[in-house]
């Protein structure tokens, strides 16, 4: 199968949606399949066996790390020259609308392409940190425009897949994540890591928190729990724009922060902690949680987004709603190494369960279900009898944006 992805982050960036995709990338080649990658420019041409065609990008103003790009018209012949069988966009935002045009919708598009669109960002909950919560109840209607276009949407858990549906999107259906587990190895510990994450105190009791450091990740609601908790230290491996301030938040505390780790560096510093916390709120699957499990690593992790779904709670981790449940929990691992023995363990067989190659194959299915879905007709609603201003107002604005994507690509 020849497989188009449009995505709006990608190599060199680091983050969840890089790892998940990056990783799929690796399988789908593997198994036989081709990929032509349409991405903000990253400095290189390609990515395995795969060609990246990189778009001219900028950063966007709230959130730096973030490379905008626009679609242009030159995309159509690199689509021309490749042939896909099937589009895949993650997360459309700004050059995905190139893959939303080309591929989906009634009649398969400009293209006549099926159309997958998979989602990883919760985008609603994002915007309360960012003071933009009020613009909420107007993100829906456009997650509904884009997804409903496709012909599979994919969620990475079942919380999500729900959510989807309760909000009126369709042909909604579950992509889990995956792990390397050949990576993430509790063998991978390393006395000289955590050395250098305890900052020179390898007998202090070790938190380990990996991940963007940006707002939404609510990272500051740690510093209670380390301060309760006699000699211990933290260490946030990550970077982003929220570096400056929570640096100044832990001032004079026990916090190592340093930057981003890749491959077994980043699988040493996992398997050299003793707990992994993760107060991220917004989560729509949380692919360090299993990183960390695969590792040995026992997690105690908020209740919310997809996380819950990735730990049996008191058996493979430890889930919790306020700060002063997860500094029990912490407190609780502390004082019985035998506990936490049983946990890491019963964390290293779940996350052993959830292999990339596992997670590409049922992605697969998707792209196939999707190829036949896509021609059977979705009957568009009928115009109502007595259209309101409101309604015009929405189909002269429809018809506005496909006429400029028409422009841009045609």
């Amino acid at each position: 199968m020849r497989i188009a992805l449009f995505t709006e982050t990608f190599i060199p960036k680091v983050d969840g949606i890089v790892t998940t995709l990056s990783q799929t990338v690796k399988q789908l080649n593997a198994l036989g399949h081709e990929v032509l990658i349409f991405a903000p420019e990253g400095g290189v041409d390609r990515f395995g066996q795969s060609r990246i065609v990189g778009m001219k990008s900028h950063a966007f103003p709230l959130y730096p790390d973030l490379r905008l790009s626009f679609p242009r018209a030159s995309m159509r012949q690199a689509m021309l020259e490749f042939q896909p069988d099937i589009i895949h966009c993650a997360e459309p935002a700004l050059l995905g609308i190139a893959g939303l045009y080309y591929g989906g919708g009634k009649n398969g598009g400009n293209l006549h392409l099926p159309l997958v669109v998979s989602y990883h960002t919760d985008l609603p909950k994002y915007l309360a940190y960012y003071h933009l919560a009020f613009i909420e109840p107007y993100v829906w209607p456009l997650l509904r425009l884009r997804h409903n276009r496709a012909s599979i949407n994919l969620c990475t858990s079942d919380v999500m897949v729900r959510e989807f549906r309760e909000h009126g999107i369709q042909r909604v259906e579950l992509w889990p994540g995956g792990v390397d587990a050949d990576l993430f190895h509790p063998s991978r510990r390393s006395a000289q890591m955590r050395a250098r994450l305890t900052a020179g105190h390898p007998e202090c009791p070790l938190l380990l928190c990996v991940g963007r450091l940006s707002a939404e990740k609510d990272m500051e609601s740690l510093k209670p729990i380390l301060q309760a908790i006699p000699n211990a230290r933290l260490a946030l491996v990550g970077d982003g724009p929220h570096h400056k301030s929570l640096a100044h938040h832990f001032a004079g505390l026990p916090v190592f922060m340093p930057g981003f780790l890749h491959g077994e560096e980043l699988a040493a510093a996992f398997a050299s902690s003793d707990i992994f916390v993760m107060p991220s709120r917004t989560e729509t699957l949380g692919l360090v949680v299993l990183e960390a499990m695969s590792s040995g690593l026992p997690v105690v992790a908020v209740r919310a987004g997809g996380i819950p779904e990735l730990i049996d709670d008191g058996v493979s981790g430890f889930l919790y709603d306020e700060g002063n449940q997860a500094l029990a929990a912490i407190q609780a691992l502390l004082r019985s190494p035998a506990k936490t023995a049983a946990i890491a363990k019963s964390a290293r067989e779940h996350a052993s369960q959830h292999s990339w190659k596992t997670a590409t194959l049922q992605l697969v299915e998707q792209y196939e279900n999707a190829r036949r879905q896509q021609y059977i007709s979705f009957s568009p609603a009928p115009d109502p009898p007595h259209p309101s201003l409101r309604f015009r107002a929405r189909k002269l604005a429809k018809a506005a944006t496909l006429f400029t994507i028409r422009k841009l690509l045609p």
